[in-house]
């Protein structure tokens, strides 16, 4: 695993993380909370929680995957911009964004330890995908 903060936040998104539930050990600090805030409420989840969640995900998308437009790193600190897009099992040609986020993360004994979250369904058109390109 890569030494720096920003090393380790870029390779946790670019982990297949319904496909390789080892990961998570090996990102996620085991006493991690995600501050949630989304179009459906606030939530805040635990290591369990999130590793649920993704393994709930694995059952509905064939592919999942992580596009980063921006990562901006200060010590322990990164902040993530970026959209997850998925295929599902019943349309496993057609890709789509599923949501858009942007994450503070804080980590710890290089683990992902706190996150601050905020994200809105994903968006496919030309304009919205666009202001996620980083220039």
């Amino acid at each position: 695993m890569s030494n720096t903060a920003k090393d380790i936040v870029r390779s946790f998104y670019e982990t297949d993380l319904i496909h390789n539930p080892e990961a998570f050990s090996e990102y996620l600090h085991p006493e991690i909370t995600l501050f949630w805030n989304s179009s459906f409420g606030f939530t805040s989840k635990n290591f369990e929680e999130i590793e649920a969640m993704f393994t709930q995900m694995a059952k509905s998308f064939e592919t999942f995957r992580c596009e980063i437009s921006h990562l901006i790193a200060e010590e322990d600190t990164v902040t993530a911009r970026y959209t997850y897009f998925a295929t599902t099992i019943e349309a496993p040609d057609k890709e789509e964004a599923i949501a858009h986020f942007i994450t503070i993360w804080e980590l710890k004994d290089h683990k992902l330890y706190k996150g601050y979250q905020i994200s809105q369904q994903g968006v496919d058109s030309p304009e919205s995908m666009e202001s996620f390109i980083s220039k």
